[in-house]
């Protein structure tokens, strides 16, 4: 399911990128830009390069534009074809803006304050997936939901009301429960979107877009799906210690994870990376400038830009 969804985007990407550069007529050019791969399969039918496909064209297919085998069209190795393939939709992409959304996972805790500020000062956006008892554990961790609720640079997200206790197996293996306590979270917290990230796992469900981490959670996930939510993930975590303020994992080690993610086109959907960080990272002085120091980084790029997930993934 996750390589037709790339393959899916890389073929928008390119008819609408690549093809239309090589010289065709509007009339052609204006229905190249509904191929995509679900008319063909990936073996042996393959897509032509730019250059063979205006006069190549095979039949129309359920309104989708059909290529026909490449080796039966110009006796060109299909791996040497789907090769150029990427590599022309990839210096397609790197023209692109890029963009970067930056979640923070448990609030409301002790670092939920701080993240609120600096994300306020920087003027970035930013996602916060909670966790319903946290906002009634103390009249501090309150205020710290109601300005995360209220600021318009951050959007809350559900991330259960228990935290599975931390009994992830177990939570897990009661689907119907565990969905049941990420609706109470949604509801007591007044949640405003259908969205939500599973606790110890990193799984993404959303449109037709599924993908599993190899433990159990994905029947919970399934059923958060079919009530309207969106489940997502991330591609990079970074660590802190949130009682010394140190990691492993410096801020430049991290700003270039991050930008390798999508030089190299490897996260989940090319030019979108999702950075995953938790509030308690963030109590220390120490920590919420290397947070800061981090956005500062990202934001050198001028064609890079910070997102809500309700906007994830952006498209071209």
């Amino acid at each position: 399911m996750i390589m037709r969804s790339r393959f899916l985007f890389f073929c928008f990407a390119l008819c609408s990128l690549v093809l239309l550069s090589t010289g065709c007529n509007s009339t052609s050019s204006k229905a190249l830009t509904s191929v995509v791969y679900d008319s063909i399969s990936a073996d042996p039918a393959i897509l032509a390069p730019p250059s063979l496909l205006m006069d190549k064209l095979d039949s129309l297919k359920k309104g989708l534009l059909y290529f026909p085998p490449v080796d039966s069209i110009n006796k060109i190795e299909p791996k040497v074809a789907r090769a150029m393939l990427k590599d022309s939709i990839y210096r397609e992409l790197k023209k692109k803006p890029k963009h970067i959304y930056l979640t923070f996972d448990d609030g409301p805790l002790l670092g939920s304050l701080a993240i609120d500020s600096i994300v306020t000062a920087k003027g970035v956006k930013s996602s916060v997936f909670l966790i319903g008892k946290h906002a009634k554990m103390s009249k501090m961790l309150s205020r710290s939901l109601q300005k995360y609720l209220e600021n318009p640079l951050v959007e809350a997200y559900n991330h259960s009301y228990t935290h599975a206790n931390h009994r992830y197996q177990t939570f897990y293996s009661d689907p119907t429960a565990a969905y049941t306590d990420f609706v109470r979270a949604q509801e007591e917290l007044g949640l405003k979107h259908k969205v939500a990230r599973l606790p110890g796992r990193n799984i993404w469900m959303f449109g037709d877009v599924k993908r599993l981490d190899g433990r159990n959670g994905g029947t919970t996930a399934e059923m958060l799906h079919e009530d309207g939510f969106q489940v997502f993930g991330w591609d990079v975590e970074w660590r802190i210690n949130g009682r010394t303020g140190e990691s492993e994992q410096s801020v430049d080690m991290t700003y270039k994870a991050m930008k390798s993610y999508l030089d190299k086109n490897i996260s989940l959907y090319p030019n979108n990376v999702v950075l995953l960080m938790h509030d308690d990272m963030f109590q220390l002085p120490k920590a919420q400038h290397k947070l800061a120091a981090l956005i500062d980084s990202l934001k050198q790029h001028p064609d890079y830009s910070f997102e809500f997930m309700t906007d994830y993934p952006k498209k071209y």
